[in-house]
C-alpha cells in the first residue's frame, strides 16, 4: 500500500488502484469507517470536506490552527479536523440534541474538541467560549446557511483567517435552478469575503458546492 501525504496528518492510499482518503489518526473508528493501520478511512459520500478533498480542492488547515465548525452532527467530519489539527483545536457547534449525544462520545476521548449544543445562528450564546478563530467550517442545510456564516465570522474569525461553507442548494431556494442559487451565494459571499475558490461536490454530495473563502 503507497501512503501519499497531502497535509499534515492527510493522506491518500493506494491498494490494488483503489484511492482512499484517510487520517492519520491514534483514535479507533468512529462512524463506522475502516482502520487501515494508523490510518482511519475518510469517507467523501460521509463527509462534504473529505469530498472537496478528493475533487482535487486542498485546503493547507494547520496542525495548531483553531477552528469553528458549525453543524457538528454525529461528529463524522469533526474526528477528521480534530486528526489535522492535532496541536489546536475544535470548537463544534450542534443544536440538535440527538446527534450531539453521539458527538459527546467522540468529544470524550479527543482533548482538542469543545463541543457546543447551541444554535449556531445564535453566535453572542457561545462567544465567551470561544475564542478568535483561524478558519471556520460550516455544513448546515438551512435557508439563512449564508446569514449563519457571516455573523460567526464577524464575531470568531481572524483578520485574514479563512472559512469554508458547504452550500445545499435546495436547503436555500428548492423551486429555482441549483447553479442560479450557487451564482447569488457567491455575489452575496463576495461582499464581505475574498472568494478564493468555489466547486461542485458531485458526485459525492448532489447539488452542493464548496466555498473557500478569506477575510478581507
Amino acid at each position: 500500500m503507497n501512503a501519499k501525504k497531502i497535509i499534515h496528518n492527510v493522506y491518500m492510499l493506494e491498494r490494488d488502484g483503489i484511492r482512499i482518503l484517510a487520517t492519520k489518526s491514534k483514535y479507533g473508528s468512529h462512524y463506522g469507517e475502516r482502520k487501515i493501520g494508523e490510518f482511519r478511512e475518510w469517507i467523501p459520500s460521509r463527509s462534504k470536506l473529505s469530498a472537496m478533498f478528493m475533487k482535487g480542492y486542498v485546503i493547507e488547515i494547520k496542525p495548531n490552527w483553531k477552528v469553528l465548525y458549525l453543524g457538528a452532527a454525529s461528529g463524522t467530519t469533526v474526528s477528521h479536523v480534530a486528526d489535522i489539527v492535532d496541536e489546536g483545536i475544535v470548537y463544534a457547534v450542534e443544536y440538535s440534541a440527538k446527534p450531539f449525544a453521539k458527538f459527546l462520545e467522540l468529544a470524550k476521548e479527543r482533548k482538542n474538541i469543545i463541543p457546543l449544543l447551541q444554535d449556531a445562528s445564535k453566535p453572542w450564546k457561545y462567544s465567551g467560549v470561544v475564542e478568535k478563530v483561524d478558519f471556520i467550517y460550516q455544513d448546515i442545510a438551512q435557508k439563512n446557511q449564508i446569514e449563519i456564516f457571516e455573523d460567526n465570522a464577524r464575531f470568531f474569525l481572524k483578520e485574514e483567517g479563512e472559512g469554508v461553507i458547504m452550500v445545499k442548494a435546495r436547503s436555500i431556494d428548492s423551486t429555482a435552478e441549483s447553479e442560479e442559487v450557487f451564482k447569488q451565494v457567491i455575489r452575496r459571499l463576495k461582499e464581505n469575503f475574498k472568494v478564493i475558490a468555489h466547486g461542485s461536490l458531485e458526485p459525492y454530495h448532489k447539488d452542493h458546492i464548496y466555498v473557500h473563502v478569506r477575510m478581507k
